[in-house]
């Protein structure tokens, strides 16, 4: 491919990259990357390469090469949104809770600092129990 053949496709970095060039290589579309102006890369830090890039593909295969990336999402149609659960499912309605009547508040600040008690002294007495009875096996 010349020069003149090419022509660009998207932009894309790091693991991004690789898959975009990928998906076009295993179709059969030669594609080529090429790094951004002015774009500075960590690779002598960290070995990877996650400098911004330029895919460019040949003119005749723009077309199937932008389907391909629209099929794998690298590239989003107007008006697609970004999918937010993995699984497909919708995110429930937020929960509105109402305001609380002050006395119930405070009786449920103090039932729950009572219990919070109670279970630090069964934790603490149940401890002490034990390492009781572990010396007593040893005595």
């Amino acid at each position: 491919m010349t020069e003149m053949d090419l022509k660009y496709l998207v932009s894309a970095s790091g693991f991004e990259l690789e898959r975009i060039r990928t998906a076009l290589s295993d179709n059969g579309i030669p594609n080529d990357s090429k790094p951004q102006k002015r774009n500075f890369s960590a690779k002598a830090v960290t070995g990877v390469d996650m400098s911004e890039q330029d895919v460019y593909v040949a003119a005749q295969d723009y077309d199937n090469a932008y389907d391909i990336c629209v099929g794998i999402g690298a590239i989003k149609l107007d008006g697609e949104e970004e999918i937010i659960e993995p699984d497909g499912e919708e995110a429930a309605p937020a929960e509105e809770f109402e305001d609380m009547p002050s006395g119930k508040r405070t009786a449920v600040r103090i039932i729950s600092a009572v219990l919070f008690i109670l279970l630090v002294a069964a934790v603490i007495f149940g401890t002490d129990m034990v390492t009781g009875w572990i010396k007593g096996l040893f005595s």
